[in-house]
């Protein structure tokens, strides 16, 4: 488990009567972009929910490897100590505060990430302001990693859906994870914001050496980012591999991509 971030085994996630991860068994390797895809329902955002702490599964272990490589085993644990451990995660709906900067938005990653919390970011005590030239450079750094030196002071609900997904994206990278989870990133974006994304992305893992683990549907997208693939459906793992093992995967094919879908991407 040596170059494994992420090692699931056999997870199993009931709600009632209702199976919504049924004896999944995964991992991603540290420096990975992996992707995670699916037809709607087929449980991606139960897995992802899962490794961030917010559900916890009936059966089975997620291990994760963090900052010294010693084994944290997440089931069990809250989420707010999952990401302290170096697990960061955006969301298909953006949850930013929209009243808000954008430089705001992100140095409120960064303090939570301290210890100070939300409501001490925002109210400005004592321990926020010890550590606020700390913060600040953090921001400005970040907000200039993802091209947005410029937005600044710009209100977040303002902006574009790609300033958004970029801005989530500062804004999970400034509580220092190892690991950065992203859900549907390019969800509302058009073709020039996703090309950025995809580059951006890239950035992410190749200048600041985080893993990515992604959910989305854009297939194009997926196909040209990712390095390694698993595939849902129904909750369970159908198949794994690389894009073009994917591709080619008549269980694929049949459950998710279609055979319009392929020979589109093979035109591209």
């Amino acid at each position: 488990m040596s170059d494994k971030i992420f090692d699931v085994q056999n997870v199993t996630l009931r709600f009632g009567g209702v199976v919504s991860l049924n004896d999944v068994s995964l991992h991603q390797n540290r420096g990975e972009i992996l992707a995670v895809i699916g037809p709607n329902g087929a449980g991606k955002t139960s897995l992802f929910n899962s490794l961030t702490g917010v559900y916890q599964p009936q059966e089975g272990t997620i291990t994760f490897l963090g900052r010294d490589a010693k084994p944290i085993s997440i089931i069990g644990k809250k989420a707010h100590r999952v990401s302290a451990a170096g697990v960061a995660r955006t969301f298909q709906a953006s949850r930013m505060f929209s009243a808000l900067t954008a430089f705001e938005n992100v140095k409120i990653g960064a303090e939570s990430h301290r210890g100070i919390g939300v409501l001490g970011a925002m109210l400005r005590g004592p321990a926020t302001r010890r550590g606020e030239k700390t913060s600040d450079a953090k921001t400005e750094e970040l907000l200039k990693f993802v091209g947005m030196t410029d937005k600044a002071n710009v209100i977040s609900a303002s902006l574009s859906y790609g300033d958004r997904r970029r801005l989530e994206i500062a804004r999970g990278l400034a509580t220092d994870p190892q690991v950065l989870l992203l859900d549907e990133p390019a969800a509302g974006t058009n073709p020039s914001e996703k090309i950025q994304l995809t580059e951006l992305i890239r950035k992410v893992r190749n200048e600041m050496g985080v893993s990515i683990l992604l959910i989305e549907h854009d297939m194009k997208l997926v196909m040209s980012l990712a390095e390694r693939l698993y595939v849902l459906n129904f909750g369970g793992v159908i198949a794994e591999g690389t894009p073009d093992e994917i591709r080619s995967n008549p269980a694929v094919i049949d459950a998710y991509l279609g055979s319009s879908t392929v020979e589109t991407e093979e035109r591209t």
